[in-house]
This record gives structure tokens, sequence and C-alpha cells, in this order.
């Protein structure tokens, strides 16, 4: 496959990733023991974005108060629910983020509990809360993050005495990596046939619901957009029929992200939809994938993990195609803005 290094993946996700359990169980459960109001799940652009699943996963899960926040947005807004009782937890591959380094520290000076997962060590994101963990790598660093978010979220859920069955799930986190690679292996062949089929097309829609909207919105924002300079439209599932079907034709290129959580019945209807107008219509469906040692109960969950990687599996294909790097900028941290 092209730029993906199997060993290295499970090197850097499985071995080193799990490794932090431990540590994660821990801060959480000092966090749970010493007691908090509610949680922020707080960042910007893909960090944002990452955080949106598990925002609804507590949202369906939990009676725990979740905010997933825009950092700059945040720091100006007031947020009437933010106080010296929250939990403010952070993502960041780089640790430098100015918009996320700066809510960190607005967050820490009222007196919050901050927490962050960062790649690199001695940056100013985790010199600026109260726990960190910092997983010493940028390599499929996001891969990681998802999984150990998992832990995150659900000891929270499991301290506040409503997920029994958190031993049986960490166990199968420890099972996700592989399925990941299983999934990216077989969905490989399709990604650099997408590629192919529209390296020329300059406008796609992405479609998104559940706990699979913050890839989604990603995907377009972050990837197609920022790494490819291709114009896209985030759409929640929900919403693609109150305007965007109108933008509808049968050249359009419709892209759904289908996971297996509750909102599965509104991507059904907007494929069913698609198939009646466009000839360009993209249906990635993590039900597609086996999961090996996953149970039916969690693979909504773990769906998060598969979608973000399996979409992955475009960009080199996209960047090889279009002779465009994925690294290339004109304007992100290149000038002031």
């Amino acid at each position: 496959m092209l730029k993906f290094d199997e060993t290295l993946f499970l090197k850097h996700v499985e071995k080193e990733g799990l490794s932090f359990r431990g540590q994660i169980e821990g801060i959480v459960d000092k966090i749970s023991e010493k007691g908090y109001r509610n949680i922020f799940l707080i960042g910007i652009g893909g960090t944002v974005a990452m955080m949106y699943p598990y925002e609804y996963i507590l949202n369906t899960n939990s009676t725990i108060d979740v905010y997933a926040v825009n950092a700059a947005e945040f720091m100006v807004m007031n947020h009437k629910h933010f106080g010296k009782d929250s939990v403010c937890i952070f993502v960041s591959e780089s640790g430098t983020t100015k918009e996320t380094v700066a809510a960190a520290k607005y967050c820490k000076e009222r007196g919050a509990t901050t927490f962050a997962l960062v790649a690199f060590p001695n940056t100013p994101l985790t010199e600026s809360v109260d726990y960190c963990i910092t997983t010493g790598s940028e390599k499929h660093s996001f891969d990681t993050f998802f999984m150990l978010l998992y832990i995150v979220i659900f000891r929270f859920i499991y301290n506040n005495k409503e997920f029994p069955q958190y031993e049986q799930f960490t166990k199968e986190v420890s099972l996700l990596p592989r399925a990941i690679v299983n999934a990216v292996k077989s969905f490989d062949q399709k990604a650099e046939e997408f590629a192919i089929k529209h390296k020329n097309t300059d406008y796609h829609m992405l479609v998104g619901s559940g706990n699979l909207w913050g890839n989604t919105y990603s995907y377009a924002m972050c990837i197609l957009e920022e790494m490819q300079w291709i114009r896209t439209k985030s759409i929640h599932a929900a919403e693609f029929f109150h305007g965007t079907l109108e933008l509808v034709e049968e050249d359009t290129s419709v892209i759904l992200f289908k996971g297996e959580d509750e909102t599965r019945p509104l991507i059904d209807r907007v494929e069913r939809f698609a198939q009646k107008i466009t000839r360009e219509l993209t249906v990635i469906d993590t039900k597609d994938f086996a999961m090996e040692g996953i149970s039916e109960e969690f693979r909504k969950h773990f769906a998060v993990s598969v979608n973000w990687a399996v979409i992955n599996r475009m960009n080199p294909y996209l960047e090889r195609e279009r002779n465009h790097p994925l690294d290339l900028r004109r304007y992100y941290r290149k000038m002031e803005y």
C-alpha cells in the first residue's frame, strides 16, 4: 500500500498507544475522585472535529454534561456552564496550536482541571495543563488519539457508574489497531480508484451524522480543502434535506460516511435520494469491515477510528494523482493572519 507501513502503524498505535492505558486511568480516577461539574472538549479545526464523536458518545451513553467547543470562540463567549469545577480536555499533535494553547491557559488560570493528549513533549500545550499524555511521535497520531480518547471518555462514564462493561470494552480497544489494519488493507484498492477517478473533480459534498459527523467535517476541511485545495461542503445528514439537496446534479460528487450508531437511518435517507440523482455517489460504510474480535455492542463506537483510517487511505493517492503534496500550504502557518 502506498505510504503505509503496517509494522510502524502497529508500533505507534498498538504497542506504544495502549501502554498509556494505566496512566490515563490514573488521571481520570483522580479527577473523578475529586469531583467535577462537567466536561469541556476543546480544540480547533481538526482537533475540535476529533472531539465531536466523544461529545456524541457522552450524550448517548452518560448523564455527564459535556460541551465540545471551538477554542477561539470559547475564550470570547463567556460560557456560563464553564467554571473551576469543569474538566477541560485538549488534543494537539504539535502542542503549539495558538488557539488551543491559549484556551488551555485560560482554563487553568480560572481553576478548571486541564488534561491534554499531545504528540510532542516540552511544547507550550504540555506546559500549560495539569495532566498530559505525550505519545512521542506525530506518526499516526490521530489514530492513537482516537484510541486514547476512548479510554479517557469511557473511564469517566465507568466512574459515573454508567458503564459496567468497561473491562470488556478496553479489551476490545486493544484489538482495534489490528482491526484498523485489516480495514485499510481491504479498502486500499477502492481508495486508489477513487483518487484516479476524481483527480480533477473540483467539488465534493461530504455527508455524515452521529459519531461520524466530526470525521465528515474534518476530512472536508483539513484534508480536501487544506491539503488538496479542493472545494467541499460538509453536511450533516439531518440537515441535507434543508437546502443542500437542491445543489445535487447528475455529475455532483456526493460522499457518504456511514457508521453504525443510532443515526444510520439519517444517512440511509440521503443515500436513497442521491442514488436517484447523481452518478457520482461514493458510500464508505463501516459495516463493510470485519473488525475481528469487536463485539456488535461496541462496533458503533469503534466505527469512528475505522472510518478515519480508511478514508485517509485516499490521501496518498490523491496526492500522487493530483501531483499535490499533502504538506503544501499557501497561507496556513506561512503568514500572519
